[in-house]
C-alpha cells in the first residue's frame, strides 16, 4: 500500500483507506476506481471489496517505518473525508502524520463540507498540506471551505479541468495544480482554460503546476505548456523542509494502535 508514485506532484502514496463513491462530474472516469477493479480481478487482498470504502487499520502507522523523508499523497485510492470513514479513524491518520514530522503529507478531497466540519477537531502540523478538487465553476465554493482550514499549505487540484473557470479565487491559496482528464472516454480540455489559470497564478504569485494535457494516451500529449513544463512548488514547504525534514530520531519499534478497529480490513 506504499509505493513510488507516477503522479507528477508527489513521491509516494499511502492508502490506509481504499474505495470511494462518485460525488461530482470530476469523478466520472475515476482512475482509482479503474485501478481497484483491476486489482480486485488480480485477487489483490486489499481490494477484495472492490471499490467499496474499506479501512486498513494495519496501515495507519506505516509512514513511521519509512526513514527517508518523502512527500506522500494520502489516500490516492479514496477520499479521506468520505462520509463512510469514521472520524476516529481520520483522527488516527492525522496522529500518524503529526508523529511522522520528517515527511510531507498531501491530502486532497472533494468533500469540502466534511473537511470544514472536522477541521477544528484535527491537528494541523506544518508537514500536512490540504487541498480540494475544483473541476468547474460549479465547485468553486469548495475553495471557501478550504480557506477556513489552518493548514500550513492549502492547494487546489484543478483536474480534470472540465470548463473554463474565470477569475479563480486564489486568496489564501498556496499552490495550484491543473491537468486534463486522461484514459478511456476522457473529456477534452482547452488550452485557453489552462492559460487563464496560469496567468492568474503568475499575477498573484501563486506557484503553478501543470500536470498533463490528458487524453486517451496522456504520454502522447505530454506536459508542455507554451514550450515548457511548469513544476512550481509552494515556498512555505521549501522553508519548512530546511527545518523539519531531518528524519526520525531513532528507529524504535512502532506500535500500531488498533484498539478502535478490527484486525482485518473492514468495509463500511
Amino acid at each position: 500500500m506504499a509505493q513510488d508514485s507516477s503522479i507528477e506532484w508527489t513521491e509516494s502514496t499511502w492508502n490506509p483507506v481504499t474505495g470511494c463513491t462518485k460525488i461530482s462530474p470530476g469523478c466520472k472516469h475515476c482512475y482509482a476506481e479503474r485501478m481497484a477493479v483491476r486489482l480486485a480481478g488480480m485477487k489483490q487482498p486489499r481490494y477484495r471489496n472492490g471499490f467499496d470504502v474499506t479501512l486498513h487499520p494495519d496501515l495507519v502507522r506505516l509512514p513511521l517505518r519509512w526513514r527517508q523523508p518523502r512527500t506522500i499523497f494520502v489516500n490516492s485510492m479514496s477520499d479521506l473525508f468520505h462520509a463512510d470513514i469514521p472520524e476516529s479513524f481520520i483522527a488516527e491518520i492525522f496522529r500518524t502524520m503529526t508523529d511522522a514530522h520528517w515527511h510531507t503529507f498531501q491530502i486532497l478531497t472533494k468533500r469540502a463540507d466534511r473537511l470544514a466540519e472536522l477541521s477544528p477537531r484535527l491537528p494541523w502540523p506544518l508537514n500536512v498540506w490540504m487541498g480540494v478538487s475544483v473541476e468547474s465553476p460549479r465547485y468553486v465554493d469548495r475553495i471557501q471551505r478550504l480557506r477556513g482550514v489552518p493548514a500550513a499549505v492549502r492547494f487546489l487540484s484543478v483536474e480534470p479541468l472540465l470548463a473554463p473557470i474565470p477569475s479563480l479565487p486564489l486568496d489564501g491559496i498556496d499552490w495550484v495544480i491543473v491537468g486534463g482528464e486522461s484514459g478511456p472516454g476522457s473529456r477534452p480540455m482547452a488550452g485557453d482554460w489552462v492559460r487563464e489559470i496560469r496567468d492568474r497564478c503568475l499575477s498573484q504569485r501563486v506557484p503553478f503546476f501543470f500536470k498533463q494535457w490528458g487524453g486517451v494516451w496522456k504520454t502522447r500529449t505530454g506536459r508542455l505548456l507554451d514550450g515548457r513544463t511548469w513544476d512550481e512548488l509552494p515556498e512555505p514547504v521549501l522553508r519548512q523542509g530546511a527545518q523539519e525534514r531531518d528524519g526520525p530520531a531513532s528507529m524504535e519499534p512502532v506500535q500500531i494502535p488498533l484498539e478502535l478497529f478490527a484486525s482485518q480490513p473492514c468495509t463500511i
